[in-house]
């Protein structure tokens, strides 16, 4: 299988901090990732770099099998399905959540001068319905709940008929049905093998869906685990991840952890 992701030794220095150190990891065709780590530990800038909205300060980074460094990134970024927290806060209030999945053809926040095809505006159609919320296409986005707001992101970040799919923590607050709906949408993706590659950053593993096959465990910037998601998701890798002793287990195709009771 061709490499997707493929990074080596990377590390991101902003204001002497170390966000990312010496990272490296491939992620490959077919594959579903989680990235799992507590505040601070390196994982939206870990995404940016995926995403090609970011350099590193040293190391290489390939994305899509192109260098970062030596592509024009304004090309590659509409191979990338990106749904973030801060994209979101970048979209304009007033717009209109049918041009919010729109604007990913143009890889815009905000709708301009830019013209669109019938063929365009019916896929976003198509993808609101595939979300369910296709009842949402004429309000403004501002309107929204957070858990609508999450799923238009969604929406949108498959738009371009992307290679890669980036999910910056899609639960984050969500109440628990929301958190729920979520999870069974992804689930549904992930198990799609006509789907791009997903990552999906987290802090929780009851967040991550079934079919996910991957999991990177991040702290302080550093890796502390990669592989299969049965391999890697281990008591002992979580404890060290979060600094806490931890237990895991599933749950039918569901991930929980807990405290250690000792």
């Amino acid at each position: 299988m061709a490499d997707v992701l493929d990074l080596v030794a990377v590390t991101v220095v902003r204001d002497g901090n170390r966000l990312l150190d010496e990272v490296t990891w491939t992620v490959r065709e077919g594959e579903r990732w989680v990235v799992l780590g507590a505040n601070g530990a390196g994982k939206t800038t870990l995404l940016q770099i995926a995403g090609a909205r970011m350099h590193p300060t040293t190391g290489v980074a390939h994305v899509l099998g192109e260098q970062l460094g030596r592509v024009d990134v304004f090309e590659l970024r509409p191979r990338i399905g990106l749904s973030s927290a801060a994209f979101a806060d970048s979209i304009p209030p007033h717009e209109r959540v049918e041009d919010v999945v729109l604007t990913a053809a143009y890889g815009m926040a905000g709708r301009w001068r830019e013209t669109y095809e019938e063929l365009d505006h019916a896929r976003s159609a198509d993808l609101l319905a595939a979300f369910g919320v296709q009842q949402l296409a004429g309000r403004t986005f501002g309107t929204l709940s957070e858990g609508e707001r999450k799923r238009v992101q969604l929406a949108r970040s498959l738009m371009t008929d992307p290679e890669l799919v980036l999910l910056d923590e899609p639960a984050a607050g969500l109440d628990l049905g929301g958190r729920e709906t979520l999870v069974r949408d992804l689930a549904e993706l992930a198990g799609d093998r006509r789907s791009p590659v997903l990552v999906v950053v987290t802090h929780h593993v009851e967040e991550i869906p079934p079919h996910f096959t991957h999991a990177l465990l991040l702290r302080a910037g550093r890796v502390v685990a990669a592989g299969p998601l049965e391999q890697t998701l281990t008591g002992e890798n979580l404890s060290a991840t979060f600094d806490v002793p931890l237990d895991t287990w599933m749950v039918g195709e569901r991930w929980t952890a807990r405290l250690r009771q000792d």
